[in-house]
């Protein structure tokens, strides 16, 4: 099994996922089966309890794990399905050693971060390495790992200790690491700043970790003095220095790290050059290039609860990027706070109810995401009536078909207190109930997760002649259900 391991530097939100993502296909381009680990350093047990706010998405795969956005990144790249274990945080791992020290396991020992905690991440990163995960038989090739936060974070300390030991275990020929760091552009003397990562490769180097390869971060690309410059003081070969510079679209990041020969030193260092071919990205290319060409807008209003962070509803935003660049339509979101549509705001931000109002009529379709809690449902279902009312095309997602629903009983079948138990406990109609799985006082995994087999009861309905097949597979992560009879 071969590794390779991206880490980050300088500060968050360069990109490590998108970075990670783009290495795993382009090696998967080049005939090779790839897998990948997302480690979070929090101490979560997973990302299931956390706000939006905070983590942004909560990515739900196939087994039900609640897991980090970027999962998401991999599994759409990639084309695989990952289980809930590939996404490792230090709640896991603590509670993993923690489980086995109370069952007498470690035989009285004193258990320690070292070696206890760094070894049970070690076993955990070679037990799921081997899964398959693209359908086929045996392990795959290469486990991309992907370590979250910024090195010198005082939580990822462990993993990067458990990481050091891992690399110098299963050898130089079998590992390889890619920090990614940030070169910024002074805007006072227009000079591409290296010292950032200076010192970020030297803090990587004191905690044990030498990067074979660096991927610099910029608004443009590195000029060739700036990585000799780089090259020198942090004792990597130039060849190895990848510029990462804004691109047009995220189809464009693979074929960027292709055009910089960045797979030719991934495969040199994991001793792979005489195994892998040519990387194949005739279909990135040809997308990259449309998504680019397109002139002809479709506005989407998004109306959500969390629409201050984009990332919040990430998928979403991907599968109506998808959609749109298929139907040749250049993608314009409008951004709709829920709360902006109720009567309230009319009288406490009467502004803020004007510009919500107009962007919701002036758009060529609308979507309603899911949520918890009963902030902004009457603005959504203000939202879902002026789309049933004006013919609107409407798609409602876990809770945005829920207040659908809501709104129909309302509007149509003269129900004027239908409502959800969730936001009305003692509704005299409640057309969305809790589901029978649930739990009301606890929140982390208690809800109806991952895919489930669902079959058409009528077959002659128009949603069984759209599928074609009895049954579909529906993702849920969804604490309620329409009541029967709705």
């Amino acid at each position: 099994m071969k590794y390779v391991l991206v880490t980050g530097g300088v500060v968050s939100g360069l990109g490590k996922g998108v970075t990670a993502s783009s290495i795993g296909l382009i090696l998967k381009a080049c005939g090779l089966r790839v897998t990948s680990i997302k480690i979070d350093p929090y101490l979560n047990t997973d990302a299931g309890t956390m706000s939006p706010f905070e983590h942004g998405e909560v990515y739900v795969l196939d087994d039900g794990g609640e897991v980090d956005l970027d999962l998401g990144n991999y599994e759409r790249f990639l084309d695989i399905k990952l289980t809930g274990d590939n996404n490792i945080t230090t709640g896991k791992i603590y509670q993993s050693v923690i489980d086995k020290e109370r069952r007498g396991d470690y035989l009285g020992k004193t258990v320690q971060v070292v070696p206890h905690i760094t070894d049970a991440i070690q076993e955990w990163i070679e037990r799921v390495a081997v899964i398959p995960v693209d359908g086929k038989d045996g392990p795959p090739d290469v486990c991309v790992i992907e370590l979250g936060g910024t090195i010198g974070d005082i939580e990822s300390m462990p993993f990067i200790e458990a990481l050091g030991q891992f690399s110098y275990r299963v050898g130089a020929g079998n590992f390889c690491l890619i920090h990614v760091s940030l070169v910024p552009v002074l805007s006072v003397v227009g000079e591409q700043k290296t010292k950032p990562t200076q010192h970020s490769v030297r803090g990587l180097r004191s905690l044990g970790l030498t990067p074979n390869i660096l991927a610099c971060r910029s608004t443009t690309e590195l000029e060739e003095n700036v990585k000799e410059k780089i090259s020198r003081f942090c004792h990597v070969p130039l060849d190895n220095i990848i510029t990462l510079y804004d691109v047009s679209n995220i189809w464009r990041v693979p074929l960027l790290l292709r055009d910089q020969k960045a797979h030719e030193a991934i495969l040199k260092v994991l001793n792979l050059k005489g195994v892998a071919q040519e990387p194949a990205l005739g279909e990135w290319t040809s997308r990259a290039a449309l998504c680019d060409k397109l002139q002809e807008p479709v506005r989407v209003a998004m109306v959500g609860k969390y629409t201050g962070l984009s990332d919040a509803y990430l998928s979403v935003l991907k599968a109506l990027v998808h959609a749109s660049v298929a139907c040749h339509r250049k993608l314009c979101i409008d951004w709709i706070a829920a709360s902006d549509l109720e009567d309230e705001t009319s009288t406490e931000n009467p502004e803020n109810y004007r510009s919500a109002w107009k962007l919701l009529k002036g758009a060529n379709a609308i979507l309603v995401p899911g949520g918890f809690g009963d902030r902004g449902v009457e603005g959504k279902i203000l939202a879902a009536r002026y789309a049933r009312a004006n013919r609107i095309p409407f798609l409602g997602i876990c809770l945005g078909m829920q207040i659908a629903v809501i709104e129909f009983a309302r509007s149509i079948l003269g129900l004027l207190d239908a409502n959800s138990t969730e936001f009305d406990h003692n509704t005299q109609n409640p057309c969305v109930i809790f589901m029978p799985e649930g739990s009301k006082t606890h929140m982390g995994g208690t809800m109806r997760l991952g895919s489930r087999r669902t079959y058409f009861k009528v077959a002659d309905c128009k949603s069984a002649k759209l599928y074609v097949l009895p049954f579909l597979y529906l993702f849920h992560r969804m604490k309620c259900e329409t009541a029967k009879g709705f």
